[in-house]
């Protein structure tokens, strides 16, 4: 009965999450007309606070769902509702944590390739600057991976695969952005181990050309640096003779 609930959910009415230009349908989104005192009308009440963008409400009142009704098949869909609420609310964090415990405690739901996609848009909205540490790029780059070795033909999973592209093109450009650094400051043998794993670990992401040309420029100067410290020390051996 909640598999067929649930298809009903998916079919009847879509709620926008603009991802790159992108609109993803929400599983549990779907208007019920019941009274406010049963768990139907109490979540109607929610997906209508949703729908008004009244999101803090709307986990609030899912959250009730959950806790009030929790045999009710609704509160599997609350669930959902949470993580949603605080994720178009851009409260991470808290959609982070309603996404995990669904996707835990909910391991055979149908809808948990859209869990798992969220969870890792959580970690990718969260991304910072390449000049700053990037843990949730690797975070959301690890359940994405995660997502499509469990469900390689979910929907999700093609969204997930041009996500992956851009975190590991982060990634690597983090790398290759801490590379530069070591080689400005003439720290060439430092430069050189970024240089070299950004080319192992984040091959065709669009920065082969420029590694390529850091990697035998490094290599160029830790020679010259190599070659005038044996001069010298030929050179002091002579002064001493």
């Amino acid at each position: 009965m909640v598999k067929t609930f649930t298809k009903r959910f998916l079919l009847v009415l879509l709620a926008s999450l603009m991802l790159w230009g992108c609109k993803i349908p929400l599983p549990w989104v779907k208007k019920i007309d019941m009274t406010r005192s049963t768990p139907e009308g109490l979540y109607q009440q929610g997906v209508e606070y949703y729908q008004d963008k009244s999101y803090k409400r709307a986990a609030e009142i899912f959250q009730r769902v959950k806790e009030e009704y929790p045999l009710s098949q609704l509160a599997l869909m609350a669930e959902l509702g949470i993580g949603d609420a605080y994720f178009s609310a851009k409260e991470y964090t808290e959609a982070e944590l309603a996404y995990s415990e669904f996707v835990n405690l909910h391991p055979t739901n149908e809808n948990l390739p859209y869990a798992m996609y969220q969870l890792g848009m959580c970690h990718f909205n969260q991304i910072d600057t390449i000049d700053r540490d990037q843990a949730e790029a690797f975070k959301a780059l690890k359940e994405f991976e995660r997502l499509m070795a469990r469900f390689p033909d979910s929907k999700f999973s093609f969204l997930a695969e041009k996500t992956i592209r851009d975190c590991r093109k982060l990634l690597g450009e983090q790398e290759f952005y801490v590379g530069e650094f070591y080689f400005n400051i003439k720290q060439y043998q430092a430069a050189l181990r970024r240089f070299e794993k950004v080319a192992r670990e984040y091959a065709n992401v669009g920065l082969d050309y420029k590694v390529r040309y850091y990697i035998a420029e490094t290599k160029r100067l830790i020679a010259d640096e190599e070659a005038k410290k044996k001069a010298e020390e030929m050179k002091a051996k002579t002064a001493t003779k």
